[in-house]
Formats: structure tokens, C-alpha cells, sequence
């Protein structure tokens, strides 16, 4: 039980690492276009995006699937950008249905997957059995993933509800700042795949 404990801190201190914001950008952006009146739409898709990066994640540990880090350091950017851009060229004011939002982030997770993956690998060693590991750190990142649904959920009902701030500019403000962040970050990572 101590071995849970401890990776499950370690899922959930890694994702709400200030230095590593760019997985925390994504689990934002991600949530940009909902409320809280919405939060089981978010809770799905964050969900989805802990199952993509769960599978990718647990491939790498276990030493069966292997992506160049360089690669995977720019894709992550690119995948909060795309997130963004969707966000942005969503002129609904509501959100209708899951379909390619449910897919973006599953797929999306494959890719942060593979960015926890060398974090995850080094903390293990050589460890041969690292199913109850895994799964602890994979239910601390989903915990760390949800504090931040809380937070920008809590965000946008202050902004919107009370603020009384558009839904629409509340989306196109967190959206466009994090599309410039994150593209700034791609551009960044960029020269080291060349």
C-alpha cells in the first residue's frame, strides 16, 4: 500500500508541476468551451485523455513501444494548439455533442502519454512488476487532472456567472492565450527535431 501512495503523489504532484505546464494548458484549453453546468461533458473527456495517455503510458513502461523524445516534446505543444484552435473556431456559445472533442483527447493522450513516459521510467528502474505503480500513478494524474476541471470550471462560473463576462469571450481569451503559449513552445522545441 505504501508503493500506491506513493506514486499516486507522484501522478498527482507531476501533473500540477509548474514546470511541466504544458500538460496543465492542455487539461485548461480542454476545458475552455464548457461551464460548470457541463462538468460530466468534461469529466468524459478528461477522462478520455487519461485512458489515451494511460495506454501509451503503461506501452513505454513496460519497454514495448519506444517514440523519439524529441518528437513527443514538440507534438505536445501542437496538440494543446490544435485544442485551442478548436475551441476558437467553435462559434457555438454551447457545446453540442462529444464525438471529435472525445476523440482529440484520447488520441491527445496517447501523445502526453508518451511525455510522462521517460518521467515514469526513470522512477521505476528496473522494477519488473510495475502494474500496481503504474496504475497508482496513472489515478494520481487523473486526480491532478480533475483539481484543475475544478479550478477552471470554478474560473469560469465566477467569470461568467457572476463577472458576468460572455461565455463566447471567456472561451476566445483563455483560448487564444494558450493557443500563443503553446505555439511559442512548439516553435521553441522545434530545432531540436532538426
Amino acid at each position: 500500500m505504501r508503493d500506491f501512495n506513493l506514486y499516486f503523489e507522484l501522478g498527482w504532484q507531476h501533473i500540477l508541476d509548474w514546470q511541466g505546464y504544458d500538460h496543465i494548458l492542455f487539461v485548461l484549453v480542454l476545458c475552455g468551451i464548457y461551464t460548470a453546468k457541463d462538468w460530466k461533458q468534461v469529466l468524459i473527456l478528461v477522462t478520455a485523455f487519461t485512458v489515451g495517455h494511460s495506454v501509451t503510458l503503461a506501452l513505454s513502461a513496460l519497454r514495448l513501444l519506444s517514440v523519439n523524445t524529441a518528437l513527443v516534446e514538440f507534438l505536445i505543444p501542437v496538440t494543446i494548439a490544435i485544442t485551442a484552435l478548436s475551441n476558437i473556431a467553435s462559434k457555438k456559445t454551447k457545446p453540442k455533442g462529444l464525438g471529435l472533442k472525445y476523440t482529440l483527447a484520447l488520441l491527445f493522450g496517447l501523445i502526453h502519454g508518451l511525455g510522462f513516459s521517460n518521467y515514469l521510467k526513470s522512477l521505476l528502474g528496473k522494477s519488473t512488476n510495475i502494474v500496481l505503480e503504474l496504475f497508482a500513478f496513472n489515478i494520481g494524474l487523473e486526480f491532478g487532472q480533475i483539481l484543475i476541471v475544478i479550478a477552471a470550471l470554478l474560473l469560469s462560473f465566477i467569470l461568467i456567472s457572476l463577472v458576468k463576462i460572455k461565455r463566447w469571450d471567456w472561451n476566445f481569451f483563455l483560448s487564444s492565450a494558450i493557443f500563443g503559449i503553446s505555439f511559442i513552445m512548439a516553435a521553441e522545441r522545434l530545432p531540436e527535431l532538426l
